[in-house]
């Protein structure tokens, strides 16, 4: 986490700086989603006594959730499945809590989010990497089969994944579950599959999605709606339970959720995002937009001879550092206000992740500074 929260230091007086060209989280750059106001202005006013009383996950929710889950995954999930959470960290959080005992080994995709491993830490769990393919960052099954040992409890998977933008296909789902039976059976022990789909909703060019919740039974999904929403700051999320789990586990996990919730520090959402579900559930930033806003970066660089990944999902792109150096590419960007994430933050120095999130202007801004960089860089490369 030293990392993390070196480059947080680094960072931190961007948003004050209207000069500074900032493509480093996925944070807004323009006026929230009017509807996003909207509902929650809705639900601002009380109806009952207990309006703002402490809330654990409400019905309402619950069932316009496992109504939506339905709707895309093709699922048979009802609303006890449903744990509301703070976003996707109150997920995940929960997740481990759920699946993991104190020494356990949790498997987690490298490259992949830098929080995983600081949160399985701070819970006493073992993170252990499973590199992706370093070409294509398709998911490397056979990675992650040397990964799995007796003390294997959890696989994280990340589809569409952060940062590399890729958006798995059912194959390599039905692969995996192969994988994980066999590993389970051979070590005594469930392996659980932890699908992190916080970026589901915000896919390219018609990408399909298949959830792996549909190819292995013992599946939760954790999804956060600060993506699709791109306001991070109003924590909202769900942990959902595959509805292929068997009933009498199923019926214990469903037990288990409350008290785990509030066990975690009370990590169900406020009252008011939770009245809101019905309303945010249809709302999505303008992915028309956000497609052009990555066809600008993604094509100005590449014409630059930058290697970038295409992005299939996501607001990021990801792309090797001209010269082979991550640090000093973002070096000399800053030095022109221009800011990108190094990809030292996903153990992978040669690396660099760009959000999209900025405006089309900042974008605009920004690429004559960046394909001058690159330029320069390769140009003093060693050959």
């Amino acid at each position: 986490m030293d990392k993390v929260t070196a480059f947080f230091g680094r960072i931190q007086g961007l948003a004050d700086d209207d000069d500074a060209l900032d493509f480093t989280f996925g944070n807004p750059h323009e006026l929230a989603l009017p509807g996003l106001s909207d509902a929650m202005r809705a639900q601002v006013d009380p109806r009952s006594v207990d309006w703002f009383a402490y809330k654990s996950s409400e019905r309402s929710a619950q069932e316009v959730v496992a109504a939506g889950l339905r709707d895309e995954l093709g699922l048979a999930f009802e609303p006890e499945d449903i744990a509301m959470t703070q976003g996707a960290f109150g997920a995940i959080s929960l997740a481990f809590a759920l699946f993991a005992d104190a020494g356990d080994e949790v498997v987690i995709p490298v490259p992949g989010w830098f929080c995983y491993e600081p949160m399985l830490r701070a819970a006493n769990l073992i993170p252990v990497r499973a590199a992706l393919d370093p070409v294509s960052f398709d998911l490397d099954i056979d990675a992650i089969a040397r990964a799995i040992t007796p003390r294997t409890s959890i696989v994280v998977v990340n589809s569409p994944a952060n940062p590399t933008g890729r958006v798995y296909p059912r194959s390599a789902w039905e692969a995996l579950a192969e994988v994980l039976e066999e590993a389970s059976r051979t070590h005594g022990r469930r392996i659980w599959l932890l699908s992190d789909e916080p970026y589901r909703r915000i896919r390219f060019d018609g990408v399909d999605f298949a959830s792996p919740a549909a190819s292995y039974p013992w599946t939760v999904i954790d999804y956060s709606y600060g993506k699709v929403l791109l306001a991070p700051g109003q924590r909202l999320g769900y942990l959902a339970l595959s509805p292929l789990i068997p009933t009498e586990a199923r019926g214990e996990l469903r037990d288990a959720l409350f008290p785990l919730g509030l066990a975690i520090g009370w990590g169900f959402p406020d009252a008011v995002m939770q009245y809101s579900v019905p309303a945010l559930e249809t709302l999505s930033i303008d992915m028309a937009e956000l497609a052009r806003k990555r066809d600008r970066m993604y094509g100005a660089l590449v014409d630059a001879g930058v290697e970038v990944t295409r992005p299939e999902g996501t607001f990021y792109l990801w792309g090797r550092a001209p010269g082979g150096d991550a640090r000093s590419f973002c070096d000399a960007l800053e030095a022109r206000g221009v800011y990108v994430m190094p990809g030292a933050l996903f153990d992978q120095p040669h690396h660099f992740r760009i959000s999209l999130t900025a405006t089309m202007d900042s974008i605009d801004r920004a690429i004559p500074h960046l394909v001058e960089v690159a330029a320069e860089l390769n140009r003093d490369a060693p050959r």
